[in-house]
């Protein structure tokens, strides 16, 4: 069985307040896009499970990975009774970028195996599982635009106006990522006058850039100013609308002209690129 888990953007994204667990309370809008890896699932070979990966380097050993880990938390939840698989995972999506390819990796694998093996879990159930290897994963099970709240796990469907807007663009800066651990320790906790679900579902993008903002953005593009860089040249080629997606370093643009999209994706110069349309935003 091959699937292809794609990354997420962040429309908005808000720190509410820090909890009494030290986590979060966030509000954030969560948009499935088209940057994808490739995951292939097949019978083990071997009597065991393994993991093989290739395109964009992984810098962890194979039990560490998210893949492996989502099929020993499988396993485990079906009381050891999951059959071995060989997993293949060719790596697109960049890390550190803020895009979730990780989270999407092990949500897809669920899924995967889910179907492989006619498990008849439900997508409540998978999201369960999903929760115990990432706050994003959850997100993955449903794959279709979600506000988030909470510590992001707590999700809702939200229809997204996206206007005249058609193309996105998404840039990560070259070598540039950012870890959640300094996303986080530069954050200053405000509760926003309306939430991420409210504006974009109610205004069009070319009526966000004064409302609807990234919390982290502040600190990082301090940090990283290749990062701001990239919004800036977003903005210059005729983004409607562009932010840092999560926690960073990739940057979108929103775009309501394909040439416009087209130019800004050559211009970037440095950056992993991707580019797409915004007529499918659920690829469950």
């Amino acid at each position: 069985m091959i699937v292809f888990p794609n990354a997420k953007i962040n429309l908005g994204l808000n720190i509410i307040r820090r909890r009494s667990d030290g986590y979060h309370d966030l509000d954030m809008v969560m948009v499935p896009v088209g940057w994808r890896d490739i995951l292939e699932i097949v019978p083990s070979s071997s009597g065991s499970t393994t993991l093989t990966t290739s395109g964009n380097e992984v810098n962890c050993p194979p039990e560490k990975n998210l893949v492996y880990k989502a099929w020993c938390r499988l396993n485990d939840f079906l009381d050891g009774d999951l059959a071995p698989v060989d997993m293949y995972l060719h790596k697109v999506i960049p890390d550190g970028a803020g895009l979730g390819g990780g989270s999407a990796d092990a949500a897809f694998t669920l899924r995967a195996l889910n179907s492989l093996f006619g498990l008849g879990l439900t997508d409540a159930k998978l999201c369960e599982i999903a929760a115990t290897l990432g706050a994003d994963c959850p997100f993955f099970i449903h794959n279709r635009p979600m506000l988030c709240s909470g510590t992001g796990t707590d999700m809702l469907p939200v229809e997204v106006n996206f206007g005249s807007a058609i193309r996105i663009v998404i840039a990560k800066p070259g070598g540039v990522c950012v870890s959640t651990a300094e996303a986080y320790s530069g954050v200053t906790p405000s509760v926003p006058e309306l939430t991420t679900g409210e504006i974009v579902s109610r205004l069009t993008p070319d009526e966000w850039h004064d409302k609807l903002f990234n919390g982290f953005e502040p600190h990082i593009f301090a940090a990283h100013p290749e990062i701001a860089d990239v919004k800036r040249m977003m903005i210059a080629s005729g983004a409607i609308y562009a932010s840092m997606s999560g926690s960073g370093s990739a940057v979108y643009g929103l775009f309501g002209d394909a040439k416009m999209a087209e130019k800004a994706a050559a211009d970037l110069k440095g950056c992993d690129i991707y580019s797409g349309d915004l007529a499918s935003l659920s690829y469950h």
